[in-house]
């Protein structure tokens, strides 16, 4: 979990704007979802709860988990999940669930590099972020 740690920028997002459509998230939304550069900030204390933050110009959110515990999430976008996050292989999965629907996002350190694999049935977003200073 340890090299998941610190403040991570985005710096590459790829099919982005398709991930957002297919989750059904709003225009309005996804223009700013578009435009927003977030930071993740990635955290544990020590009784191994993790956070992971999401900072934008626009909206902060963070979530607080610990491994294979389900917990009721509120998305950036305004959905109501029921979500798990695991960790499996060395990457972070994060399995969201609402209205009968079911989103998985991987996140996977490699090269100095964190990746974030968005998936919705047949369609996949990637987000890459690096970690700032």
């Amino acid at each position: 979990m340890d090299r998941f740690v610190g403040t991570w920028t985005l710096t590459g997002s790829d099919n982005f704007d398709e991930y957002m459509k297919a989750i059904g998230v709003g225009f309005a939304t996804r223009q700013m979802g578009n435009m927003a550069k977030p930071n993740l900030v990635i955290s544990v204390d020590e009784a191994g709860l993790i956070s992971i933050k999401s900072e934008t110009t626009f909206k902060t959110s963070e979530i607080k988990f610990k491994l294979s515990e389900e917990f009721d999430e509120t998305t950036a976008d305004g959905r109501s999940t029921k979500t798990t996050i695991t960790l499996e292989n060395g990457k972070l999965v994060q399995q969201q669930t609402w209205d009968g629907k079911k989103t998985t996002l991987e996140r996977e350190v490699q090269d100095g590099k964190l990746t974030a694999k968005c998936v919705m049935d047949d369609v996949v977003a990637m987000r890459t972020y690096e970690k700032g200073a």
